[in-house]
């Protein structure tokens, strides 16, 4: 191995073989863009900047990262009281999840908004900070208003977390990928072997904790190098994971999202490891969504998209509990992982695009559970 190939992408610092500073771009790589929109706010100083200035929501601490920056959440609307006696799988056992939490008419619905769990993905945070402003002012930092957007605030118990990985966020040389090729973003993303080679999609899930063979530990981990979307949820490895399950089981929201990228057109991934009736729900809001991305003009996958209903492989697991099953099974959410593209050559999408696209998923998710919801209620 060359070390000195080794040493140069990385700020020194070198803890119990997990790198914990910024990764600077190697030679030869793209420095970070230098002309984003002020309106792209995709950095943990952005969030910082925002909770300051919020004088309507609250936020607070819930957990500390392994290389101590904090894990935020942000709150609208009262809380309601759910009169819980049982967790949610017990309450259904019992028949009735209601027993876990009793949801009628007379109760706020709920929308839990998951950030990026993966640092170099920073579209949901820009769509996160965005959102936050149109509660506070009704615009985006564009100037646009979204007066529908922030009537729902007023409807809703919104729950948010900007970023659900503040290290990897950190430790991404790039706040953007808009422009740059798609092999910068899996060589930052998912990081690299001691050889150099991309661990790339899906054998960077192939090393979990991502501790050895690491090169460019990649912004996919925390500093302890865990993948959250892929924890050991019986028994969480990271106290990010611990502490967003453990918002999802206080406030029960109605709908969650686990906000994602890749180079891809937009698109809603199938909750593998849920009951039918709710592949169905998530199946019909994802074509609802694809629909308004084509009435809008912004990318999309086209007029035939749908989601499968299929069961798993029959002969072998293909598709993993990752942490939108556990959300759905610790509380009954309506959980699902959305892909925004990155704006990589390969993709193509625009600053406005990827900003349109975060802003009119949310819309549609409030939509969605006015015009749905389910009620559980004692017989």
């Amino acid at each position: 191995m060359n070390t000195l190939r080794f040493l140069l992408p990385l700020t020194i610092c070198l803890i119990s073989g997990v790198l914990r500073a910024q990764t600077l771009p190697q030679a030869g790589d793209p420095a970070n863009p230098t002309d984003i929109p002020d309106f792209y706010k995709a950095t943990l100083a952005d969030i910082d900047a925002e909770l300051r200035s919020m004088t309507k929501g609250t936020y607070t601490q819930i957990a500390e990262s392994p290389s101590g920056l904090p894990l935020y959440a942000v709150y609208y609307g009262e809380k309601e009281e759910f009169h819980s006696q049982a967790n949610y799988n017990s309450a259904v056992a019992a028949r009735n999840p209601a027993f876990y939490a009793r949801k009628d008419s007379t109760t706020k619905p709920v929308v839990f908004f998951l950030g990026p769990v993966h640092g170099q993905e920073s579209e949901g945070l820009v769509g996160l900070v965005n959102l936050i402003h149109i509660a506070e002012t009704g615009k985006d930092y564009r100037g646009k208003d979204w007066p529908q957007i922030q009537k729902y605030f007023d409807q809703f118990r919104v729950i948010i977390i900007p970023h659900g990985n503040p290290d990897g966020r950190r430790r991404s040389p790039y706040d953007t990928f808009v422009g740059l090729p798609e092999d910068i973003m899996t060589k930052y993303g998912q990081g690299t072997k001691l050889d150099g080679s991309p661990w790339r999609w899906p054998h960077a899930k192939a090393l979990h904790p991502m501790k050895g063979n690491v090169e460019i530990l990649g912004a996919y981990y925390n500093d302890n190098g865990i993948n959250m979307m892929h924890d050991d949820f019986f028994s969480p490895m990271a106290e990010e994971t611990k502490a967003i399950l453990k918002v999802a089981r206080d406030e029960v929201p109605d709908m969650t999202v686990s906000l994602h990228s890749c180079s891809c057109t937009p698109f809603v991934i199938q909750n593998s490891h849920v009951p039918l009736f709710m592949k169905k729900r998530i199946a019909d809001f994802a074509k609802g969504l694809n629909n308004s991305f084509i009435s809008k003009g912004l990318p999309n996958r086209g007029e035939n998209f749908s989601l499968s209903l299929a069961d798993d492989d029959p002969d072998f697991p293909k598709a993993s509990f990752n942490l939108v099953s556990a959300l759905h099974h610790a509380t009954g959410t309506m959980s699902f992982t959305f892909e925004s593209p990155h704006g990589t050559i390969e993709d193509k999408a625009t600053y406005e695009n990827i900003l349109d696209i975060q802003l009119t998923l949310y819309q549609e998710m409030f939509e969605y559970v006015l015009a749905n919801r389910m009620y559980w209620e004692l017989k």
